[in-house]
């Protein structure tokens, strides 16, 4: 039995005026971050991103998109592992067995009903747009587990497991413990499997469910330790899990399709998703102030009610992001004394960034989106600095 200490009340409650901070990575030791020096993003007078070097993000007109929670009703069809073949969705793909689900539905098809509005350029740029999204699978090849508790490890060389809780309990917490002696804490409940990322690297990761007991007190339902080895360093940021949770058929998806129509490069499609975001979502303070421990983000309906707390603005653009074959890490720790979350990226030919940034001419600076959409350029510039408010604690 062990028990758990309490929590702050301030899940994401005092996010400031935050929600995702394009950057600040830290995060898992297998990562390779990259300080750049020429190029890249930069922000306009409006809080905007841009691609600087003669390639700026593309705006164009306004396409008014679905707003449906039902899905596209698109035809989705198995990948044959050529879309998208430059990016490190392919090029570190899952084995043949993994299905991949694409989305065929155009951009101009989506654009035809719908409530929100969305800039994309005029014409469809040199980047394939067409969604790539990662199906988490199950095949029963390494199992772990007695009659409560099944986790399913067969794909932890993609660099995530499934787990699936069967009991009575109500309140079942999940503890992952990483190589490198970080633990993770989840909430899971009684029904399908829920994924779970393998965020630090290969070695041996510590796998433990425990049901309450009362209060803060739990009991061992099962624990176990899953030697790993990740074949795709890429792939617990373009898969799905329980924090960045989506499908082929979510809203998101087209969402990101559709912004991602007139791109040329992946810095097109980011900068596109940031002033999407910042344009069109707002920070919900009500529920900052009232939300509580285990809360889990929906990216279509931060989507539908174009609002939310920083959590719900990381998973909606890490989603949108990791459909479009970009890896994307939706992280969570401290912007000063608060507690937030944001995203940090990777781009095919500068590795992973150490944020996307506002680029001076000389280096680059940390950019925190949900502070843009309500705080003037020169207030943001102020608060990141040089990233040391930021302290990443977890990676999803």
């Amino acid at each position: 039995m062990f028990r758990l200490g309490k929590k702050s009340n301030c899940i994401l409650a005092a996010c400031l005026s935050a929600a995702i901070l394009l950057g600040g990575c830290g995060g898992s030791p297998s990562v390779r971050e990259t300080s750049l020096t020429e190029g890249g993003g930069v922000i306009d007078a409006s809080g905007k991103l841009v691609e600087d070097g003669g390639s700026s993000a593309k705006s164009g007109k306004k396409k008014k998109l679905k707003k449906n929670s039902e899905g596209s009703g698109s035809d989705v069809r198995e990948s044959s592992g050529t879309e998208n073949a430059a990016s490190p969705a392919a090029a570190d793909s899952p084995e043949a067995s993994q299905d991949v689900a694409v989305q065929e539905e155009s951009a101009s098809d989506v654009a035809d009903s719908g409530e929100v509005t969305e800039a994309v350029n005029g014409g469809p740029g040199s980047r394939d747009n067409t969604p790539v999204v990662l199906v988490p699978e199950q095949p029963g090849v390494e199992v772990y587990g007695n009659e409560l508790i099944t986790i399913d490890a067969s794909y932890s060389s993609q660099g995530y497991i499934s787990v699936a809780y069967s009991g009575s309990c109500p309140k079942v917490k999940l503890q992952i413990t990483c190589p490198n002696s970080t633990t993770y804490t989840y909430n899971i409940t009684a029904g399908g499997y829920e994924v779970f990322p393998l965020t630090v690297d290969s070695g041996t990761y510590s796998v433990g469910a425990y049901e309450n007991i009362s209060g803060s007190e739990y009991s061992t339902c099962f624990r176990t330790d899953i030697p790993v080895t990740i074949e795709n360093e890429y792939g617990p940021y373009l898969y799905p899990n329980q924090y960045v949770n989506f499908s082929a058929a979510s809203q998101c998806v087209q969402v990101a399709q559709d912004l991602a129509y007139g791109a040329n490069t992946d810095l097109d499609v980011v900068a596109n998703v940031y002033n999407y975001m910042i344009e069109n979502v707002t920070y919900d303070s009500a529920l900052a102030n009232s939300v509580e421990s285990g809360y889990l983000p929906d990216p279509d309906r931060t989507l539908q009610s174009c609002t939310g707390i920083c959590l719900d603005y990381a998973c909606l653009m890490s989603s949108m992001l990791r459909s479009q074959g970009i890896p994307t890490h939706l992280e969570v720790g401290y912007a000063s004394t608060a507690y937030h979350a944001w995203i940090s990226v990777y781009l095919s030919d500068v590795g992973w960034v150490n944020g996307i940034v506002e680029f001076n001419g000389t280096s680059w600076e940390l950019m925190d989106p949900t502070f843009a959409a309500s705080a003037s350029a020169e207030e943001l510039r102020e608060f990141i600095g040089d990233g040391s408010n930021y302290e990443v604690k977890y990676v999803y």
